[in-house]
């Protein structure tokens, strides 16, 4: 009987000390043996906001823990692993050496090979973790700290279709929540704010709404909320303020998947297309639903991951390497940590003042 290979995954990228173990199951969807997360959000709370040297503090302080918790909950042994995946990028590079050396170490210490996983690739491959998913297909990657679409035509093969020029959607969540008092990580709490608000109730911007092609801006949409949420007098003020913003997410979310998908499609009309929609922001249950729905207007096959696949975690980074595993594509232990790391190396860069859509 051939051997199924057994893949270590680590990612400490931000906030989340991580680690899972997954095993390969020949032919079909992988066997997850363990997946665990140590979230930073008491730490960070009292800040608004992820403060990097806490954070990696944080990381250096459990990565040994959450490892070797990894590692007995899966019922394997250490010397069982065959391969060690590691976030290398993009991410805050205090918190990113932490995974990337510790990995590194073990890999070395074991005579195992190391992969040096892009953050993601790990979100781009994470539907691989619950569902058979056949290449290609279109990713909408919504998370803290990046907005874009990306024709995934095979693994390591990225077109970047369209991007955020200025914020992330995940971290205009989290911005929005603050002006608004609503407490950190702001996502979620939007989330529930909304529930009980008037999403029509204030009119907000949609920038770019009508041009650059599925390129999209958060910025003027959070300086509109900033302007509105110094007139707050009441709870209720605040529901709809939150409601208000998710709905106008929404519709720009619409509108721009919209052209991604005839971007996507370009003259070949064909059927079975998939559209994977991974990272933090795809928990949202209303951007969900919105997305679903067009999916099936237009003829596309919506994926989700599962909500603990959502969020940053170390399944997703290690499935990234199974693939890599598969083919070989092993790294050396000098592989740096990439604060910046592009799926799509050749995509202009579309951020900062003078951006021309």
């Amino acid at each position: 009987m051939k051997k199924k290979t057994v893949i270590l995954g680590i990612e400490t990228s931000c906030d989340e000390t991580a680690a899972a173990i997954i095993e390969e199951n020949h032919g079909t969807i992988p066997n997850i043996l363990s997946n665990v997360v140590s979230s930073q959000i008491d730490v960070h709370k009292e800040f608004g906001g992820v403060v990097p040297e806490l954070a990696a503090r944080s990381h250096i302080e459990k990565i040994d823990l959450i490892v070797k918790k990894a590692i007995n909950d899966s019922g394997k042994k250490i010397s069982e692993i065959d391969a060690i995946a590691v976030t290398a990028g993009p991410g805050l590079i205090v918190c990113l050496s932490v995974g990337l050396n510790f990995a590194k170490s073990l890999a070395l210490s074991l005579g195992k090979p190391f992969i040096a996983v892009n953050h993601l690739e790990g979100h781009a491959l994470s539907p691989k973790l619950t569902t058979n998913l056949k290449y290609p297909y279109l990713l909408l990657l919504i998370s803290g700290g990046h907005t874009q679409f990306l024709s995934v035509k095979n693994l390591g093969k990225y077109k970047r279709l369209g991007t955020t020029i200025d914020d992330a959607l995940g971290e205009a969540f989290d911005k929005t929540a603050k002006m608004i008092g609503i407490e950190f990580p702001g996502g979620p709490f939007i989330e529930k704010f909304a529930e009980k608000g008037n999403s029509k109730r204030f009119n907000l911007p949609k920038p770019i709404l009508k041009k650059g092609g599925c390129n999209m801006s958060f910025a003027g949409l959070k300086t509109a909320v900033l302007k509105i949420s110094k007139t707050i007098k009441n709870e209720q003020d605040k529901n709809d303020l939150a409601a208000s913003f998710q709905n106008t997410i929404q519709e720009i979310l619409y509108v721009k998947t919209k052209k991604a998908f005839k971007e996507f499609l370009g003259k070949n009309k064909k059927k079975n297309n998939t559209f994977v929609v991974a990272g933090g922001v795809a928990a949202n249950k209303s951007i969900k639903k919105t997305l679903i729905n067009l999916s099936y207007e237009e003829g596309f096959k919506p994926i989700f991951p599962p909500l603990e696949f959502c969020g940053d975690n170390a399944a997703m980074i290690a499935v990234a390497g199974l693939e890599k595993y598969k083919v070989k594509k092993f790294d050396t232990l000098n592989h740096p940590a990439k604060p910046r790391w592009p799926l799509d190396e050749k995509a202009i860069f579309l951020k900062g003042a003078g951006v021309k859509l």
